[in-house]
């Protein structure tokens, strides 16, 4: 190779050299990356009834009242009593909108009347829509209790008329009524969050 190309090729090497410099330095630009993490804790639930998660405790109305005229453990008129339906969302990290609903009710006593908050019902279907409520996020306590008042009436009625109508049907509800059943359904659902 003769001298006149080394010195060519020696400028043309310096000229790539001398250009990819400038040109890198004119296109440059400050490049940081900073990485983290998303961390997202789910919240807790919880929700038991009467200490229980997954059934509710069979609830016996002969045995809520303390009435030592009663044989084998069997209510009839003159007979009262209360049960409690606790409702528990302790541990719970959000707010629990609960709700008690009774089924399959059947062969009540006619003149058996159910008590919750001071104001009457004449049957279970009738009261659970009064038992619904909520349990806030933020609650203290989150546990309620929801005591509920059974009675049936030794004479119910305004006048003699009226009691001696009732007695004939508590008479013929004790001949054809062997057992009065209902069951006990309590859910609870998260409450929606607000925005």
């Amino acid at each position: 190779m003769s001298k006149k190309k080394k010195i060519i090729a020696i400028i043309a090497i310096l000229s790539c050299v001398i250009v990819s410099f400038i040109g890198g330095q004119s296109y440059s630009k400050y490049v940081s990356e900073v990485r983290g993490d998303g961390i997202a804790e789910v919240a807790t639930w919880s929700f038991k009834v009467n200490g229980q998660q997954e059934q509710v405790q069979t609830i016996q109305l002969a045995s809520t009242c303390n009435n030592e005229t009663l044989v084998n453990n069997k209510i009839a008129p003159g007979t009262r009593g209360s049960f409690n339906i606790m409702v528990d969302g302790t541990g719970s990290d959000v707010g629990i909108n609960y709700c008690i609903e009774f089924t399959e009710e059947s062969t009540k006593p006619t003149n058996l009347k159910f008590v919750y908050d001071g104001q009457e019902y004449s049957s279970v279907n009738e009261l659970q829509n009064n038992l619904s409520g909520t349990i806030h996020a933020n609650d203290e306590n989150k546990i309620k209790t929801l005591t509920i008042h059974w009675k049936w009436d030794y004479e119910t009625g305004n006048n003699e008329t009226e009691i001696a109508e009732n007695d004939k049907i508590d008479t013929q509800n004790a001949k054809d009524i062997a057992t009065y059943t209902f069951k006990v359904i309590v859910s609870g659902t998260q409450v929606v969050p607000q925005t």
